[in-house]
């Protein structure tokens, strides 16, 4: 990481307090004084700040179950920041590994570990992400073969890697019909997926339905490689050992 970064990660300094300290050479990074913030430090560098030894604090791992209407950044922009639910120190220092829409809910992973939250998002570690989607229109045949094949998508060179879809069991819909006030029981088909991508593209999951010719109506993520949603919206945990190593052994 940077030599600011692991200044704030080890003090208690601000990143401006960070900058000058290691502009007026206080900081030593193997014996050798260091005056730009900028250079790149690593766990089996000596990192020293007036002689003494520098140690970052552990890295932390939440889950948490977005609401909708926020927004995946660390400030409030034209929707809250989902981190106003997280009471937490230095929240500054957290950024999310993988980012939903404003109007998408569900599981996001938190974390000021770089490394870690890397083999969550790039898409040569095939981590699976699994959404349920509500559509405006029945997925058609031709068009869940589509997207399990791959498609391309509008402004992108190469398809999307090829999609898991399930279609969810149908289930009944009522409705109120007007002039007669009668209740109505209609059959809800093929309106209702789980799709699993492991890719994570600029609005990927509502593009794709949209390259089909459909809708997405409701869209909420409900899983991160072996991760499940397990708190209530707008909750949030540390996330377990077991949880944690999932993703650094991949």
């Amino acid at each position: 990481m940077r030599l600011d970064r692991f200044i704030c990660r080890s003090t208690d300094l601000s990143k401006e307090q960070a900058t000058q300290t290691i502009k007026t050479g206080q900081v030593y990074v193997n014996s050798s004084a260091i005056h730009d913030p900028r250079v790149q430090v690593h766990e089996n560098n000596l990192i020293t700040l007036k002689g003494v030894e520098l140690r970052p604090r552990p890295p932390r791992y939440i889950l948490m179950h977005k609401p909708a209407n926020t927004i995946c950044s660390n400030i409030d922009e034209a929707y809250p920041s989902l981190f106003n639910y997280i009471s937490i120190d230095k929240a500054s220092e957290l950024h999310i590994a993988g980012r939903l829409d404003a109007d998408t809910t569900g599981l996001v992973l938190i974390t000021d570990d770089g490394r870690w939250s890397y083999q969550i998002t790039q898409p040569n570690y095939l981590c699976e992400k699994v959404y349920r989607v509500r559509l405006r229109s029945p997925l058609t045949e031709k068009a869940e073969l589509a997207l399990t094949q791959g498609i391309l998508l509008q402004g992108e060179e190469k398809p999307t890697r090829p999609a898991k879809l399930t279609v969810v069991e149908s289930s009944e819909v009522k409705s109120t019909d007007f002039k007669s006030n009668e209740v109505k029981a209609t059959e809800n088909k093929r309106t209702e997926v789980l799709l699993t991508i492991t890719e994570g593209r600029f609005h990927q999951v509502k593009r794709m339905f949209a390259a089909v010719g459909n809708k997405v109506l409701q869209l909420h993520r409900e899983q991160i490689g072996p991760i499940h949603l397990d708190v209530k919206e707008g909750q949030w945990r540390f996330l377990t050992l077991e949880e944690i190593d999932a993703f650094t052994h991949q």
